[in-house]
């Protein structure tokens, strides 16, 4: 997805969630001012182009269906731990480091893509971690993109994971561990929230799927 694709879509998450958009350019200039991408799109699209994509949720289902992944493998955050538990290291990682960062920092010693993205509310995050990365990262933002910070769409880790293997031609994409209806409970993050977030990440695979978007 183009930026002038997504920030329709932008523009209506700030306004649902009361986020400043603010806070989410601070937040990528932090991100640029720690770690400069060291991963093109260039790369990505050799990763992903004409491949089967197999994204991997952190649902209560992801266990059970890990035996249908293949091509190449994607982890939205917490489904790094999972797939680590499970002799699997993914190809990429998209995060914005709210999930167990030391496995995503261990996936990422061993060869995993790290798709790092700053928004408003992990700018602690970015300052803790950031520097911690020792492999291939891309640092992404929601908000408008400059220099080496990337958007290519998407609001919650697995959507935007979608988002990249759409943006960068896969063959086809396979969705594994996905629950859109039941989020996973975790500490200290509201609940109704995260039903929301997933009610957008629905909605946003669904448009791509689709081809439609919002009007501005």
């Amino acid at each position: 997805m183009e930026w002038n694709e997504w920030e329709s879509i932008y523009i209506k998450i700030l306004d649902e969630f009361g986020y400043p958009r603010l806070k989410d350019e601070e937040a990528a200039k932090l991100a640029a001012e720690i770690a400069k991408s060291n991963v093109l799109p260039d790369d990505l699209k050799n990763l992903i182009e004409r491949k089967i994509v197999s994204i991997c949720g952190a649902g209560e289902n992801l266990e059970k269906e890990i035996a249908e992944i293949e091509g190449v493998i994607m982890a939205a955050d917490e489904a790094t731990s999972i797939l680590l538990d499970n002799g699997i290291i993914p190809t990429i990682i998209t995060t914005d480091l709210d999930g167990n960062v030391d496995d995503i920092l261990k996936a990422n010693e061993k060869g995993s893509l790290v798709i790092i993205h700053a928004h408003g509310d992990n700018m602690e995050e970015l300052k803790k971690y950031l520097p911690k990365f020792s492999g291939k990262i891309m640092i992404t933002t929601q908000s408008k993109p400059f220099d080496a910070i990337y958007n290519f769409g998407g609001f919650t880790d697995g959507d935007r994971a979608y988002c990249i293997a759409k943006h960068f031609g896969a063959k086809k994409i396979k969705l594994i561990g996905f629950d859109f209806e039941k989020p996973r409970h975790k500490k200290g993050k509201n609940l109704e929230i995260k039903k929301k977030k997933l009610e957008w990440a629905k909605k946003i695979i669904d448009m791509l799927v689709n081809h439609s978007f919002f009007s501005r």
